[in-house]
């Protein structure tokens, strides 16, 4: 059966777009309008467990994702594309270069996880491991996540979408893939062109992580810093996020 996914553009510049923690491909907010759709052709995917595919069996986990990556881009008779990755994806598109190297041409992380496992005090794993079964949970971490600024009625959309979206113990596999995976030895050294976006009110994912861990790994790599934005750059600042990841991509 064809891998599900949503798709925006027809033109020249092909790239694969992975989701967060808590989203999916419909989960992109107003920025969808923004897409320049005669340069770019975009390939939004779900991940198994969520959104589309909610209902896909699987293991749930990072590499399972790269998997259904390159079958997707052989599915659009893609040989090669860049790559976008929200937060977990971000983690996910390492995966998929660490796989494919050859058909990989530029990557984007946004807000991203790094290549190497992220580190976690007991009560900030107790919280993101409670966040599978627990609305509060998941409120929690995105008011964090955006600086304890954005709009509460915003924050419980958001909730409200990733409980809805996504199945329980695919969200919980994720985390612990996503948070013990090390993929910095595969990707170490890659000259692939690498553009990172992070929030500025990111409380979790700074600059400062950035280039120490993306900025080390990739020779060919520069973090820029979204003005008034926290995690979700996409909703927060769609314009800004758009402008400087087509300027990149082309």
């Amino acid at each position: 059966m064809p891998i599900a996914h949503r798709r925006i553009g027809t033109g020249p510049v092909r790239v694969i777009v992975l989701h967060d923690w808590f989203g999916t491909s419909a989960n992109w907010g107003s920025v969808l309008d923004y897409f320049d759709t005669d340069a770019f052709s975009y390939a939004f995917l779900d991940y198994r467990g969520y959104g589309e595919r909610r209902e896909v069996p699987g293991r749930f986990d990072v590499p399972e994702i790269a998997e259904d990556v390159l079958t997707l881009a052989d599915e659009l008779g893609w040989d090669s594309f860049s790559l976008i990755g929200h937060s977990m994806g971000g983690k996910a598109v390492q995966q998929v270069l660490a796989l494919a190297p050859e058909r990989v041409e530029k990557l984007v992380g946004l807000t991203p996880v790094p290549a190497g496992p992220y580190e976690m005090d007991a009560a900030t794993l107790g919280l993101f491991r409670g966040a599978a079964g627990s609305a509060g949970n998941r409120r929690a971490i995105v008011d964090l996540i955006t600086g304890n600024r954005a709009s509460g009625h915003w924050v419980d959309r958001m909730v409200a979408h990733s409980l809805e979206i996504s199945d329980e113990g695919a969200f919980a596999s994720y985390l612990e893939s996503w948070r013990t995976l090390d993929l910095s030895d595969a990707v170490k050294g890659s000259p692939v062109p690498v553009l990172v976006l992070v929030g500025e009110y990111d409380a979790a994912l700074t600059a400062e992580v950035m280039r120490a861990t993306w900025s080390v790994w990739y020779p060919n790599a520069r973090v820029h810093t979204l003005p008034g934005a926290g995690h979700y750059p996409p909703q927060e600042t769609p314009v800004a996020f758009v402008t400087e990841v087509e300027s990149f991509l082309r």
